[in-house]
C-alpha cells in the first residue's frame, strides 16, 4: 500500500472508532440500573421539565459519561506515552509515582489540613501527583547522566512504596481518613459533578497538547538514543516534554477518579494492533480506545450490578484475564 493509502485506512479506522466512542456515550446515558428511553434522554437535552427522568439525565449521567470521555482520553494516551518512553510493554502511567503522590496529597488534605468534598481536594490530589513526579525525576537523573528509562523506573518504585507506607500510617490511625481513601481508591467517575470536569479539563486539553507535540520525537526515540542524537534529535527535551504530558494526564486523571487500573496498561497494545508503531497515530488510537473502553466498562457494570460495581473495579475484572489472553496468543507488541 502506498502512504497515501496507509494514511486513508488509518484515518478510517479513526473515525470509526469516534463514532463507535459516539455510540457508547448515547448507551451510557440511556442505559443503566434504570433504563430511559432516546425519546426522554434528547426531551431532557432541548426541554427540560424536572421530571425524574430529565434530573437524571442532566445532573448524573451526562457528567458521569463526559467524566469518562476524559478520564479515558487522558489514561490511553499516557499509557501509549509511558510504553514508549520507559521502552516497557508492562508500564503503566503511574509508573512516575503519580498515582501514591495523587494518594498521599489526597490523605493529608482530607486527615491533616481537614478538607471535605471532592471538589476541594482534587486540587491536592493533582498537586501531588505533580510533586511525586518531580522528585522521580529528579532522583532518575542523579549522577549526571540524565534521567533514563531504567533510573525513572527504580525511582518511580521506590517513591511509590515509601509514599504507599506513609499514606498507610496516616489512614490506620483516622476513620475518617481510612474512608476518603477506601472511596477514592477504588476508582470510579459515579458520583462527580459538571464541576469536576471543569476543573480537569484545562490540564487534560494542554496534556494532549503536548502528547500530539511528543509524538515526532517518541518516533526518533524508537529507532534508539544514539540513532536520535545522530539525526539532530534533543533526547533530553523530547523526554522532559514526554514525563510532562504524562504527569499532566495522569494527574489530572488520578486527582478527580482515583486511580484506574489496566487501562493504560492494555489500551497501548489494542491500538498498536489497529495504528502499528508510529505514535503520531498510535496516541490518538489509544486515546479513543482508552475512553471507548471505560465508558464500556462503566455501562456494564452498571447494568450487572446496578451501580455496585465502580468502573476501577471492572476495569481489573476485565482487564487481567483480557491482559493474559493477550499475551498468550499474540505476546506482548515489540515496542
Amino acid at each position: 500500500m502506498s502512504t497515501v493509502e496507509v494514511r486513508v485506512s488509518k484515518a478510517t479506522v479513526l473515525a470509526a472508532l469516534v463514532a463507535a466512542l459516539a455510540l457508547v456515550c448515547v448507551a451510557s446515558v440511556a442505559i443503566g440500573a434504570h433504563a430511559i428511553p432516546l425519546g426522554v434522554v434528547w426531551d431532557a437535552l432541548t426541554r427540560p421539565t424536572g421530571a425524574p427522568d430529565h434530573l437524571i439525565v442532566r445532573s448524573l449521567r451526562i457528567p458521569r459519561t463526559l467524566l469518562g470521555v476524559l478520564i479515558g482520553l487522558a489514561l490511553g494516551a499516557a499509557g501509549a506515552l509511558m510504553q514508549g518512553h520507559t521502552r516497557n510493554p508492562l508500564a503503566d502511567p503511574g509508573l512516575l509515582g503519580v498515582t501514591q503522590g495523587a494518594a498521599f496529597a489526597v490523605v493529608f488534605a482530607v486527615v491533616v489540613l481537614g478538607v471535605h468534598g471532592l471538589p476541594a481536594f482534587i486540587w491536592f490530589g493533582f498537586a501531588g501527583a505533580l510533586l511525586a513526579s518531580v522528585v522521580v525525576f529528579l532522583l532518575g537523573a542523579v549522577g549526571g547522566r540524565g534521567a533514563t528509562p531504567v533510573t525513572l523506573a527504580l525511582a518511580g518504585a521506590a517513591v511509590s512504596a515509601l509514599l504507599n507506607g506513609v499514606i498507610s500510617a496516616i489512614v490506620l490511625g483516622d476513620e475518617r481518613g481510612m474512608e476518603t481513601y477506601r472511596f477514592w481508591r477504588v476508582g470510579s467517575i459515579a458520583g462527580r459533578d459538571y464541576a469536576v470536569a471543569g476543573q480537569i479539563t484545562p490540564f487534560l486539553v494542554a496534556g494532549l497538547l503536548l502528547a500530539a507535540l511528543n509524538t515526532p520525537g517518541l518516533n526518533t526515540l524508537s529507532l534508539g538514543e544514539d540513532v536520535a542524537v545522530t539525526l539532530g534529535q534533543n533526547v533530553r527535551r523530547t523526554r522532559i516534554l514526554g514525563i510532562v504530558a504524562i504527569t499532566v494526564l495522569t494527574g489530572s486523571a488520578v486527582a478527580a477518579c482515583g486511580p484506574i487500573a489496566f487501562l493504560g496498561l492494555i489500551v497501548p497494545h489494542l491500538a498498536r494492533a489497529l495504528s502499528g508503531p508510529d505514535y503520531r497515530w498510535l496516541v490518538p488510537f489509544s486515546a479513543l480506545l482508552g475512553a471507548l473502553l471505560l465508558l464500556a466498562a462503566d455501562l456494564l457494570g452498571r447494568v450487572l450490578a446496578s451501580d455496585s460495581f465502580e468502573v476501577g473495579i471492572m476495569l481489573a475484572l476485565l482487564g487481567a484475564p483480557t491482559f493474559i489472553q493477550l499475551v498468550r496468543r499474540k505476546g506482548l507488541a515489540r515496542i
